[in-house]
């Protein structure tokens, strides 16, 4: 909102001096960090309380680790709704708004965190772990995120095609896959991209099972596709680096450093022992917004490699399913994979800090290809 306020052609430019900094996404980037973990240092203390006084508590699963149901009982849930409230109020307050893809990530967020307060509220009011069925889940989050898709595709804002690491100006354009029908094969993208805003948004809310274990990598991998954002929205660094130029998508970097901010904000209360949780309306929109920022960035299968920790979770989950269900027996002591850890003797602090570290370390890793091309 500011910069239609104060930049060329807004009513107030050049009105005031000093606004012509706005004209900098950096700047703007980085008073989205101040702006949204401001916000939530200062909003949370009051939901807690509230939380609180509602009995908002979370619901521990019977089949948890044990610890879970002696030291977790009793803390509110739902944190995320000040997480989105402080990422929304800072991306609408220094984002470009005439910017199609900011309100693309914004809608995905929103709507994925609304689809995770359905499921948080009928935990909560009917004292189950069970929440909305898995099935409507899922329908929810491929109505939003096809639709969102669907519109990119048709309105250009992204093609058919998908960048590949470590290779320079290789890409799979599957609108030219076969000349006879391209119109058709390219609509196989967006479905593509479903299944990665899906598949992401599943995997984070996997693995937030631990004080501050989701945040984390969530920060993490929100500042990589920041700097990634803003260097593939600069022609200049984009073909320096041999990355596709994305029109725009420095603004995106406000966004993902917002969830930066906010994450930080929430950390402070949801580090161990936590205070809150982010429940599912954080997480199922956390992970729909890292999915959608690779994608309007164009680096998708950097996704797994920077968000290293969310596919071990959710593959973690599926081994130990498909193994009990094919054989009777378990890979794990329990899944998801933090669980194991737990199970074997590790402290909540160690593996959480421990997969903090990973994060870090892929993050670098998912940074180095950049180059590497």
């Amino acid at each position: 909102m500011i910069p239609l306020l104060f930049v060329d052609p807004g009513p107030f430019a050049d009105v005031l001096p000093g606004t012509n900094v706005l004209r900098y996404i950096s700047f703007r980037a980085a008073w989205g960090v101040v702006t949204a973990v401001t916000l939530a240092y200062f909003i949370f203390p009051a939901f807690i309380r509230w939380m609180k006084l509602q009995k908002m508590n979370q619901i521990i699963r019977e089949d948890g680790p044990e610890s879970h149901r002696l030291d977790k009982v009793g803390t509110p849930t739902m944190g995320g709704v000040c997480i989105l409230f402080a990422i929304a109020a800072a991306t609408l307050l220094w984002a470009r708004l005439d910017v199609p893809q900011v309100w693309m990530t914004l809608i995905v967020m929103l709507g994925y965190g609304l689809i995770g307060f359905v499921d948080d509220w009928k935990k909560v009011m009917q004292a189950s772990s069970d929440g909305l069925a898995g099935r409507w889940k899922i329908v929810g989050q491929v109505s939003i995120g096809g639709g969102v898709l669907a519109y990119g595709y048709v309105t250009g804002v992204f093609d058919a095609s998908i960048t590949l690491p470590f290779l320079k100006n290789v890409t799979i354009d599957f609108g030219n896959l076969w000349a006879g029908a391209p119109s058709v094969l390219g609509w196989a993208y967006p479905l593509f991209g479903l299944f990665i805003l899906v598949g992401a948004s599943n995997a984070v809310n996997l693995t937030d099972g631990l004080d501050g274990l989701a945040i984390g990598p969530t920060m993490t991998t929100a500042a990589t596709y920041a700097l990634i954002a803003y260097l593939a929205g600069h022609a200049r660094f984009a073909s320096y680096l041999g990355i596709p130029y994305v029109s725009d998508a420095g603004e995106l970097s406000i966004v993902a450093l917002a969830i930066v901010g906010s994450g930080l904000g929430f950390l402070w209360y949801n580090a161990y022992p936590a205070q809150i949780f982010m429940g599912d309306v954080g997480s199922l929109a956390l992970g729909g917004t890292l999915a959608i920022l690779s994608i309007l960035t164009r680096h998708e299968f950097l996704l797994a490699v920077v968000g290293g920790i969310f596919v071990l979770e959710a593959l973690s989950v599926i081994i130990q399913v498909v193994s009990f269900k094919t054989t009777g027996k378990r890979v794990f002591a329990m899944a998801p994979i933090h669980h194991h850890y737990e199970k074997q003797g590790w402290s909540e602090p160690k593996i959480i800090v421990r997969f903090w570290i990973i994060s870090i370390v892929l993050a670098l890793v998912a940074l180095s290809t950049l180059k590497l091309r």
